[in-house]
């Protein structure tokens, strides 16, 4: 590794850590500059707020991703506030007829707490996507102690609803395996590089073979598309990577509308809309709540441009 590489490497490590850090949290998020600089990544704090930058991607023929910042609740009285949250705003982009599908935390719906009160508060609000928008409700995969539990619990769901998605993650070493163990499923599996810290015994450390990984589990999914019902979706603001895998599908002779690119509103934005022109499947993920401090420091933690763009931030405060 270069020694930019080990700075980089060393610079994630410190800012996953303050993701975690309760006491970095509660003053850090009150910082101003911190407060403005989130803006880049997320309109506002409340649905109305992504509610109206939904309708601005639409003029290009951008759908979205919505989901509500917060994980790992205390009381299952939040779980269900979640729950009545994610129902309420189904209604809202029913009656406004607008193309928007969910992204959702389990450890949000009380995950930590209850597996079945968890499913319920799931299975709620999968229903009345199904009933009311006729589209499909994604579980975000968290850090390494969630992952055999979501899959499972992803599974589960899978029996009731066909409206059900997964993350996956390319910097596990397991990703490759889960993938041939969902496609029996008929999944609908979005990958994402990953972002938490983990052991090192559990995920590929250096960005290049985590690239790979990325790729080599595309690749196995569009291969795999050929024979099963499955959606794929590949959210990664990496052009490089997105370049890889649309060369790939070009080999395998798949059609663009039959993979699915996803990015973070606010991010290389010119290169969502180029995407969407170019006539791929694309959608933009929109986050919001007030609960965004650990989300944010992953976001940091993930690009070397993000973190410049938070001290130029600081030097103009």
């Amino acid at each position: 590794m270069t020694c930019d590489g080990s700075v980089m490497s060393i610079t994630r490590n410190i800012l996953l850590w303050m993701s975690e850090n309760k006491l970095m949290k509660e003053r850090i998020s009150k910082l101003g500059f911190v407060r403005k600089a989130v803006k880049k990544f997320m309109p506002g704090e409340t649905e109305d707020a992504a509610l109206e930058a939904s309708k601005e991607f639409l003029t290009f023929g951008i759908p979205s991703v919505f989901t509500k910042l917060g994980e790992n609740i205390s009381h299952l009285s939040e779980a269900t506030e979640v729950r009545d949250h994610y129902l309420q705003l189904i209604d809202k982009i029913a009656e406004r007829k607008l193309d928007i599908e969910i992204s959702v935390k389990l450890t949000q719906l009380g995950f930590d707490l209850s597996e079945e009160e968890t499913f319920k508060n799931f299975y709620a609000i999968v229903k009345s996507a199904k009933e009311k928008l006729n589209n499909t409700v994604f579980i975000d995969m968290e850090s390494t102690i969630y992952t055999q539990r979501t899959i499972d619990f992803y599974k589960r769901c899978k029996k009731d609803f066909e409206n059900v998605g997964i993350c996956l993650q390319a910097y596990l070493f397991r990703t490759e395996k889960d993938i041939e163990d969902l496609e029996a499923t008929n999944p609908s599996i979005r990958m994402v590089k990953g972002a938490y810290k983990e052991p090192h015994n559990f995920v590929f450390k250096d960005k290049a073979q985590a690239d790979d990984n990325f790729f080599n589990c595309a690749r196995n999914l569009l291969i795999g598309s050929k024979e099963k019902k499955i959606r794929l979706v590949f959210a990664t603001h990496d052009e490089k990577l997105i370049n890889r895998i649309i060369s790939e599908a070009e080999i395998q002779n798949i059609h663009k509308s039959k993979y699915e690119f996803q990015m973070l509103y606010g991010i290389k934005t010119s290169l969502q809309k180029q995407l969407a022109v170019d006539g791929y499947s694309f959608r933009v993920l929109i986050a919001y709540g007030e609960s965004w401090y650990p989300w944010y420091m992953r976001r940091l933690a993930e690009r070397p441009a993000n973190i410049w763009f938070v001290l130029k931030n600081i030097f103009k405060n």
